[in-house]
């Protein structure tokens, strides 16, 4: 789109030309369908609306240097969505079904996938929502399916650039057994108090600490959180976070670069041992901490203004293979036909 400024896209919602939807009724998957329209007319008694029965996933197109179109383990998000729908008792859609989907949502706004170097992205939404009518706390007996996107910037405006996170001690985004480990709605409605109020304080993010115990560290809001240590690279190991798969492929990176990778329970006091830290997911890519403020307690650990050396290798290295610029080695992009 000739018009569109694209080093300067934040990262909102804007429309493009279609998106796909699928419904699930009398017990089975139908076709693909291809939507202009934006709006989606359901029931008031749908189950997404009163019980939370919704779902969705987050990830990239990206447009190379030879000017095909990428994306990044789309498989893993497929199964992703099935985890969360078997959180709350929604039918799984098949790996198959998903893909093609997002295959076709991309192909039907190519021109929507910004140029190589620009350094926006194509987001891509896949969404499921039970929209069967359902007054007792039930499932819902009908579910759409839908992928729209849209051209984005970063996710955080600084880009790949330190910034300041957080810690609030009488917030959770997700207790153990809960719905932490799966890409619902619910736990992001959570995290909107704890978000609004770090944004107002001059913060990035919260960086959430463990629900039972507090002592610790759990996710970023809207990323996982990793840490550098000599030469090994830790995230939290824990019942109530999303298993991101950005942090899944950096850790394999890790591995690739020589690094032994921990995953474990990270006290909140280790975080005066890392000689880097960030948060790391879809939207961000990688965020590097700057700081992080821990307020309860009036301590606030640094990492300096600038990305840490291994930060900046492991950032590079996971853009270039998604771009095509690198070797794929592992088999995570698929290009878009």
């Amino acid at each position: 789109m000739e018009n569109l400024d694209w080093k300067n896209l934040g990262f909102g919602y804007s429309d493009t030309n279609s998106n796909v939807r699928c419904y699930y009724r009398d017990g089975k998957w139908g076709e693909l369908e291809i939507s202009k329209s934006n709006e989606i007319t359901m029931h008031m008694s749908a189950t997404c609306l009163h019980y939370g029965q919704e779902a969705f996933e987050g990830l990239k197109a990206y447009r190379g240097k030879d000017g095909k179109i990428r994306v990044f383990r789309i498989e893993e998000n497929a199964k992703r969505m099935q985890s969360s729908a078997r959180g709350i008792l929604m039918p799984e859609l098949p790996v198959e079904k998903f893909k093609e989907a997002v295959f076709k949502a991309i192909k039907l706004n190519q021109e929507y996938v910004p140029p190589h170097g620009s350094g926006a992205t194509l987001y891509v939404r896949p969404l499921l929502i039970g929209v069967g009518p359902q007054i007792g706390v039930k499932p819902a007996t009908e579910y759409l399916f839908i992928v729209f996107v849209m051209p984005v910037g970063p996710y955080f405006k600084e880009g790949f650039k330190p910034t300041d996170y957080v810690i609030y001690r009488e917030y959770d985004r997700a207790a153990p057994q809960g719905t932490g480990t799966i890409k619902v709605g619910g736990n992001y409605a959570a995290s909107l108090r704890a978000g609004v109020r770090a944004h107002s304080e001059g913060y990035s993010a919260v960086l959430y600490l463990d629900a039972r115990e507090k002592k610790y560290l759990d996710e970023c809001g809207p990323a996982n959180f990793f840490g550098i240590k000599g030469n090994s690279y830790v995230t939290p190991k824990s019942e109530s976070i999303l298993p991101s798969i950005t942090n899944k492929s950096l850790r394999q990176l890790a591995k690739d670069m020589g690094m032994t990778v921990e995953e474990r329970r990270v006290p909140v006091e280790e975080l005066a041992e890392f000689s880097e830290a960030g948060a790391c997911g879809t939207a961000a890519v990688i965020s590097p901490f700057r700081s992080v403020y821990d307020a309860d307690k009036d301590i606030r650990y640094t990492y300096g203004n600038d990305p840490g050396e291994v930060s900046q290798k492991l950032y590079n290295k996971l853009i270039n293979i998604q771009c095509g610029c690198e070797e794929d080695p592992h088999g995570w992009v698929s290009i878009v036909e």
